[in-house]
C-alpha cells in the first residue's frame, strides 16, 4: 500500500447517487476499503435519473433513457473529481465509454425479484384486476405472461417512496429487486421471491459495479493504478463471469434496460447455468432458453450462444414492437 497515495489529505474519493440504497452501496464499499487500511471519502452526485423522479421534471428533448443514473457520476470520474464510482450494475449500459472500466465487481446479492404485499402473499392470490406498482417494462411483460388480468400503476422514486405509496393504497402490491430490500432491511412485507424461470431478473441485477478511469485514459497514471489495485480485493470472479454472460446476451439483443429481457447466469453443481427470457410487451408471447456450460466456459461465448438461441426461437420478433416505439 503506497503511503504516497494513501494519506488523509488525498483519500480515495467515491462518487455515488444520494438515494438511500445508493448510499448503502457506496458506504458498503467505503467501509470495506477503510477496513483494509485505506483513507476514503464519499461525494454525493445528483443525476438526471434522480431529477426525473421529482414532480414537475421536464425531460430534455435529447434524453434517450440510457445511462440516466450514471451520466453526471461518469463526468466527475472523467474530470478527476472522484476516483471511483459505485453503481447498481443493471443501471450501466452494456458498453462503457472507452475512458472507463469496470475495475471490480463484488460478490452479488440475491438477483431475484420479489413480491411485496401484505394482504396477498403471492402473485397468484391477488384478486382479478389487482393493481401492481412497477415501471419496469420487463417486469410488466413477465407479470402479464403469468397474470394477464392485472393492471399496473406508475410508481417511481426510491424504495421508501414506493413502500409508502403501497401503504397509502396507490397500488395493491409492488414487484421490486430483492437486493435493494435486503440491503436496506425492508423485507417485512416480502412473501414471495420469484424463481428466475418465472420472472427472469434483469441482466446484472443484484450486483454492484466499481467503475474507474481506464488505464488508457488515466489522469495521473500512478494514482489511477493505485486506485485499481486498492479495490482489486473486492473482485468476485464468479459474479464477473455471470455478469459478462448476461450483459453479452442483452447487448446481442439490442441492449438497454427498457427492453423486456431477462437473463440470469449462476454456478451450480460444478457448472454454469443460464436462463433467459424475452417477452412481448403484452405478455402474450414468450421465448425462454435454459442452458448449461462447463466450468471452464467463456462467458462471452455463453452469452452469445444464449442470444443466438433466443433469436432462433423468434425473440427479435417479440422485441420489434419495442424497437418500433423507441
Amino acid at each position: 500500500m503506497s503511503s504516497e497515495h494513501n494519506n488523509p489529505r488525498n483519500p480515495i474519493r467515491i462518487g455515488s447517487r444520494g438515494s438511500q440504497l445508493a448510499l448503502w452501496q457506496a458506504n458498503h464499499i467505503l467501509y470495506a476499503l477503510r477496513d483494509a487500511g485505506y483513507h476514503v471519502e464519499l461525494e454525493i452526485i445528483r443525476t438526471t435519473g434522480d431529477r426525473m423522479q421529482q414532480p414537475g421534471f421536464v425531460p430534455p428533448p435529447n434524453l434517450d433513457g440510457k445511462g440516466i443514473f450514471i451520466k453526471e457520476i461518469e463526468e466527475a470520474l472523467e474530470e478527476g473529481r472522484i476516483d471511483l464510482a459505485v453503481h447498481s450494475l443493471k443501471d450501466l449500459p452494456t458498453k462503457l465509454a472507452p475512458q472507463f472500466t469496470l475495475a471490480a465487481i463484488p460478490k452479488r446479492a440475491d438477483a431475484r425479484d420479489v413480491w411485496v404485499c401484505e394482504p396477498y402473499w403471492a402473485l397468484h392470490t391477488l384478486p382479478t384486476g389487482g393493481r401492481i406498482g412497477t415501471t419496469s417494462p420487463r417486469r410488466r411483460a413477465q407479470i402479464l405472461a403469468l397474470r394477464p388480468d392485472v393492471t399496473f400503476v406508475e410508481v417511481r422514486g426510491n424504495i421508501d417512496t414506493r413502500l409508502r405509496k403501497l401503504e397509502q393504497g396507490q397500488c395493491d402490491a409492488l414487484v421490486l429487486a430483492a437486493a435493494g430490500l435486503d440491503r436496506l432491511k425492508r423485507t417485512e412485507s416480502v412473501h414471495q421471491r420469484f424463481s428466475p424461470c418465472e420472472l427472469c431478473p434483469a441482466p446484472g441485477q443484484g450486483a454492484l459495479a466499481l467503475e474507474t478511469r481506464s488505464p488508457e485514459h488515466a489522469i495521473d497514471e500512478d494514482r489511477d493504478t493505485y486506485i485499481r489495485n486498492a479495490i482489486a480485493f473486492l473482485e468476485h470472479p464468479y459474479t464477473r463471469f455471470a455478469i459478462d454472460a448476461e450483459r453479452t446476451t442483452l447487448d446481442a439483443l439490442g441492449g438497454g434496460c427498457s427492453l423486456p429481457i431477462g437473463a440470469h447466469c449462476f454456478h451450480e453443481e460444478g457448472k454454469w447455468k443460464m436462463v433467459a427470457q424475452v417477452v412481448s410487451p403484452d405478455g402474450e408471447s414468450m421465448v425462454q432458453v435454459e442452458t448449461e456450460a462447463t466450468n471452464d466456459a467463456n462467458p462471452i461465448a455463453l452469452g452469445n450462444c444464449v442470444a443466438d438461441d433466443l433469436k432462433s426461437k423468434g425473440a427479435l420478433d417479440l422485441l420489434n414492437p419495442v424497437f418500433s416505439a423507441d
